[in-house]
């Protein structure tokens, strides 16, 4: 979606941000580009609703795709990248066809399950450089490097919590991810990102890029799924003619189980104590960098 006249005139084919990979988030990070004035383009696999036709072939030589692209201040990368090569190749295809533009800089949206230690962890700590999408990362730090605060470019990646927003949301996960009580026993940890929070977020790092980092981007809560478990069973439970007589009956097993584990493994009160609830995450390096912080507040 190019938010510019006529993208074939000389000046109209450069933009402020690329976005290539117009999916959900860009559900919420179009609106915002265009509010603040952003001149943006974005792609999808089939150029639906005015955006650019754009699909990544990791395997393909043939950069001719890449052609369709515009200039850009910042190249968004929405989509994963995984092992070694296809950052590379990526970075090639659009250098080779856009040789008179600047260098870009690239975003890159990443997992916050890279760092997967049983404690308090943040963008500094160790984390598992073994994972495909951190693979993928570190390439395209190393690649886009050279002379990068100097003559442009770089590569940072902002790392998300799960996503929700809009028809997204956690307490729909439940079912699937939480099959008996087994399943919940395991569970210590959950954390988020709300829609809106991954736009402004993008929007800042495209405004005050850091080169070579990687954040890790959550809204600042951990929360306990046995919390979250017992708190969506008991909305279900007070509003019963608002949902089927399964799915009351499967929230009241919910519950039951919180209670029973709650006794079984000795737990006084939830939310539990962080110690109890395994890989923690503390995602304050980010907006406190920026100087923005998260606005959608705690999930409910």
């Amino acid at each position: 979606m190019l938010v510019i006249g006529d993208a074939t005139a000389p000046d109209q084919r450069s933009v402020s941000l690329l976005v290539l990979g117009a999916g959900w988030t860009s559900t919420f990070l179009l609106p915002l580009l265009k509010r603040e004035g952003v001149k943006h383009a974005a792609t999808t696999t089939n150029g639906r609703n005015g955006t650019i036709k754009f699909r990544f072939d990791p395997i393909s030589s043939d950069t001719s795709a890449f052609s369709a692209l515009p200039s850009a201040q910042t190249v968004l990368i929405t989509f994963p990248l995984k092992g070694e090569g296809q950052a590379l190749k990526l970075v090639n295809g659009y250098a080779d066809t856009h040789r008179e533009a600047p260098k870009p800089q690239y975003i890159q949206l990443g997992v916050t399950s890279i760092w997967n230690a049983p404690h308090w962890q943040d963008e500094n700590d160790p984390y598992d450089s073994s994972n495909p999408r951190a693979v993928a990362e570190d390439e395209l730090m190393r690649c886009t490097a050279s002379n990068g605060e100097r003559e442009g470019g770089g590569a940072a990646v902002l790392s998300l919590a799960g996503l929700y927003g809009a028809d997204r949301q956690p307490r729909n996960w439940v079912r699937r991810v939480i099959k008996s009580k087994d399943d919940l026993a395991a569970k210590g940890s959950l954390h988020v990102i709300h829609g809106v929070d991954v736009a402004r977020a993008i929007l800042a790092l495209h405004q005050n890029f850091t080169p070579r980092k990687r954040w890790l981007i959550c809204d600042m809560h951990v929360y306990d799924w046995w919390d979250l478990v017992q708190d969506w069973a008991m909305q279900t439970l007070v509003n019963p003619e608002k949902v089927d007589g399964e799915d009351f009956e499967n929230q009241k097993e919910l519950l039951a189980w919180v209670g029973e584990l709650l006794v079984e493994k000795e737990v006084r009160a939830l939310p539990r104590d962080s110690r109890l609830l395994g890989r923690t995450l503390d995602g304050r390096g980010f907006w406190c960098y920026m100087g923005i912080w998260p606005t959608q507040g705690r999930m409910r």
